[in-house]
Order: C-alpha cells, then structure tokens, then sequence
C-alpha cells in the first residue's frame, strides 16, 4: 500500500452535515384555504458528505429527495433540523454569512431547457451568478469567463451568442453546468440531472461530472430516481422512501447486499440486458 492510498489517521471532518432534517408542507382547504394539515415531505433525515464526496439520494417520485436539497439550499424553509456547511449553521444563517453559503452551494437542475432563461444568450446564463453575488465585471470578462467555462463542460466557446432553444437537451444541460461552475463553488447538488437525457446522453454528462469532481475537487449530492444512474456515479448510497432515509452505505455495499426491501424494490427495476440466443 502506497502513502497516497493509505485513509489518513485524521480523517476530515464533512463538508455537509445533515441532521434530523424535517420539512413540512402545509395542506389547504376550505373556502379561505386555510391551514388544516401539514405533509412531511421530508421527515427527520441524517447524512453527511465529505469533501471530495459524491452521496446518491434514490427513492421515487414523490419520496422528497427534491426537497431535501432545496432544504440544504435555503430554497425551502425546514420546520426543525440542522444543516452544517463547513463548519457553519446554513439554516440560521443570514446576511452575508448566507450570500457566502449560497455562494459555495450551487445546483443543477433536472430540466435543462426549463432551467435556461430562453431570451438570455448562452454568456448572460452561464455568468448569471457572478451578477447576483456582485462578482461581474466588463462584459468583455464576462464573456470570457463564459467562454472558459463552457470549454470546461465540452461547448465550443463559440456559441457564447446563442440562445437555449438552438441547442439539445444534453447540450443544454452542459449549459447548466457551467453555470453552476461559474462562481467556484465547492458543493453542487445535481437534482436528477440525467433524467431528462437519452441514455447514451446520460452517459456522457456522469462522465463530465466525474472529470469536473476530480479537477476541481467537488462534492455532489447526486439526487435521482433510478439506481442505475446512481451505481455509476456515486461512491455512497442513501436510499429515501416517504420522505425517510430506509438505507444508507457504500455503493457495493446497497448494490450487491441490500437490507431493506425497498432497496431491493429499486434494485429489481434496474434494466438488465437479455442474453443472446444461441445459433
């Protein structure tokens, strides 16, 4: 065993921490609509992500994957729980303790064309977030930085003049990755970023993400309903179901020796390839 392979006697302390996460979702009736029940999309979930780490959070439509990392994002309000950024209280935090959590926090969403500003050409998109936190410059800066970026995720930097409509589903969300790059963040949540892609597609955006990882040294959580996505591109596994993580472990661990049912469930509907008749 070589001194880069050895596991350090320290380990690093996670870059994420995630604990008894709840978010409620607040039922409506009534003529005046008022309040009369709450859902709990998500209900005391607990993980954590190291730096350099990818978590797969897999469960079904409906399960609050999604909300879960809207919740680590402060896009939607947690009704109690915790949620530790490097170190830092991102649910408490506010002002420009918050700009700076948001700052290192980016995501990327499932429906590239629905997450592109269809009158903004590529450059506006892609540097977007160097506007929002006050870090834009000349337009000639930013058009570079646009052109850097989209060489970083395999665009030709000379559609920095196009618009989203011009370009397909995979190329669009290559888009949507240099966005997410643009402001150097050190997390990215990826909600169901394949989904929407052809399979062969699919193939080629996991790979971006892993070379990105790797250069760049990111995090991910890597949301997504299907475990074969999930098997490639994550190194653990927490498996949610109704809105509670059922399983969590190392991929080899939930791939080849579930211990929940559910986990099982998902496993059993992964595609497998039918074998060739012989003659």
């Amino acid at each position: 065993m070589t001194a880069a392979s050895r596991m350090p006697d320290h380990p690093a302390p996670p870059l994420v921490c995630v604990r008894d996460l709840v978010t409620h979702f607040p039922v409506r009736s009534g003529l005046f609509a008022r309040v009369t029940d709450h859902v709990r999309a998500v209900d005391g979930v607990s993980f954590d992500i190291a730096p350099g780490e990818t978590l797969g959070l897999v469960g079904e439509s409906g399960c609050g994957k999604t909300t879960v990392g809207r919740t680590i994002l402060g896009l939607v309000r947690a009704a109690s729980g915790s949620v530790m950024f490097e170190g830092s209280d991102v649910l408490g935090a506010r002002g420009r303790e918050l700009r700076e959590h948001r700052k290192n926090m980016q995501i990327i969403f499932q429906d590239p064309a629905g997450s592109l500003n269809p009158r903004m050409r590529v450059w506006q998109i892609v540097t977007e977030p160097l506007r929002i936190f006050g870090l834009a410059r000349t337009r000639s800066d930013l058009r570079a930085r646009a052109a850097t970026l989209l060489d970083r995720c395999g665009m030709p930097s000379s559609v920095i003049d196009r618009y989203p409509h011009e370009f397909s589903g995979g190329q669009r969300q290559r888009i949507g990755i240099a966005r997410a790059l643009s402001i150097n963040p050190h997390f990215i949540i990826c909600d169901e970023p394949t989904s929407a892609l052809d399979v062969s597609v699919q193939a080629q955006i996991i790979n971006l993400l892993k070379d990105l990882q790797r250069d760049l040294h990111l995090s991910y959580l890597f949301i997504s309903h299907d475990m074969a996505v999930i098997g490639h591109m994550c190194s653990r596994i927490a498996v949610m179901k109704a809105g509670k993580i059922v399983e969590v472990g190392a991929r080899e661990q939930i791939i080849h020796d579930p211990q929940h049912e559910y986990t099982k469930t998902l496993l059993a509907a992964v595609p497998r390839p039918v074998p060739r008749r012989a003659g």
